[in-house]
């Protein structure tokens, strides 16, 4: 069989090659049998297999052991399940032994299979979440199966329209995929989901389980797929809300996109096209923050960020980033765009549900020589 090193990152490999130079001081089989089989140490590795004709079965054995051990990754496995396949393979050449061959094959083709049907998981999910913000709730996968139930789809997109982002976000769902614990009890007790889905306001759990478990269903293309959104079903739910969807103003008839695929929230809102509603409590008081803050950046050639706290405030709670993310004090925040990537500040939400900072020009968009006279500038201390 041929030889699956290749798989194993250069690092990685760089990396066992150096173990396996250290290893070969120690004496044993394996390691100068690795050390030699890095090394293209042919006559040598010869005459290591005829010597250790004996040995060899239980070597392999181990060197399998290791491989298939859970605490492995697949290229892990791969590397040591390629040094058994090496071993086996001389062994069966130079000491007419193929049972350790046969063996090695086999459990070479079961993690080889096992590692696409892992990946084909993966991708078949991939379609889902695709459009950027719908979230994927598979973790409760193994009792899903159990009840008959496929993964639930939420298009957050599609919420957003009807609710502002304060709606839900602190007070009805932690903002962190994944940190909600989202069950069918807690649904069933008002919480959760089910502050909206209660067969009053939106639909509830009575009304079938294929409602929300809709992942790989026939007609959900909708939600990951703008060209197929049902406009009527949009809007019906908006008036019965309180909120607006208007699909007349959209441009072009089409909700717009930018490059990343994001939707542009900003022109639709500008061209009046939705209007959320901003709490389920009649009596609530919006807060919303009316400055803007100048950023100003390090670079000689990067244009400086004018932030607008009315835009964001509009959405979110301002519990949302201060003082979680944000120290809610001018000059006091260190923003680099490596903590962005890794979710911290602007990219706890930019990335994943709102336009992503890759998108340079997007905040990065007033010159250098112009600074607004009502712009609150953000010294950062030495």
């Amino acid at each position: 069989m041929k030889r699956i090193l290749h798989s194993t990152s250069l690092l990685t490999a760089a990396l066992l090659i150096l173990l396996s130079y250290a290893y070969a001081q120690q004496g044993s089989f394996r390691n100068t049998f690795i050390f030699n089989y890095i090394g293209n140490n042919f006559v040598q590795q010869v005459e290591l297999v005829k010597k250790n004709k004996d040995i060899l079965p239980e070597e392999i054995k181990s060197v399998i052991a290791d491989a298939i051990a859970p605490d492995k990754t697949y290229e892990e496995k791969m590397y040591f399940l390629n040094i058994a396949n090496a071993m086996a393979s001389m062994h069966k050449y130079w000491n007419n032994d193929d049972k350790p061959l046969t063996e090695v094959e086999t459990i070479l083709r079961i993690e080889v299979q096992k590692e696409k049907e892992r990946v084909a998981e993966l991708e078949k999910w991939k379609k889902y979440e695709k459009f950027l913000g719908n979230i994927l709730m598979k973790e409760h996968r193994v009792q899903m199966e159990a009840a008959g139930l496929n993964p639930v789809v939420y298009p957050h997109w599609l919420h957003r329209i009807w609710f502002q982002c304060k709606v839900c976000h602190q007070d009805i769902f932690v903002m962190k995929k994944g940190g909600n614990d989202i069950s069918k009890a807690h649904i069933a007790e008002g919480k959760q989901c089910g502050v909206c889905h209660n067969g009053k306001l939106a639909f509830g759990l009575n009304e079938g389980c294929e409602k929300c478990h809709n992942a790989g269903r026939p007609g959900i293309e909708g939600l990951f797929d703008m060209t197929k959104i049902d406009h009527k079903k949009i809007k019906d739910a908006a008036v019965r809300l309180g909120a607006e969807w208007n699909q007349e103003n959209l441009p072009e008839g089409k909700v717009p996109i930018d490059r990343f695929g994001y939707i542009k929230w900003l022109e639709l809102k500008e061209k009046n096209v939705f209007k959320p509603i901003s709490s389920l409590n009649k009596d609530f008081k919006d807060e919303v923050r009316d400055n803007k803050i100048l950023f100003e950046s390090l670079s000689p050639t990067v244009n400086n960020v004018l932030f607008d706290h009315k835009i964001h405030s509009t959405w979110i709670q301002c519990s949302t980033c201060h003082p979680l993310f944000f120290v809610d004090k001018l000059g006091e925040n260190r923003i680099k765009m490596t903590d962005m990537a890794s979710g911290k500040y602007c990219g706890h939400c930019h990335g994943k549900v709102s336009f992503t900072f890759a998108d340079c020009l997007r905040c990065h968009k007033l010159p250098k020589d112009e600074i607004p006279k009502d712009a609150l500038i953000h010294n950062i201390k030495p």
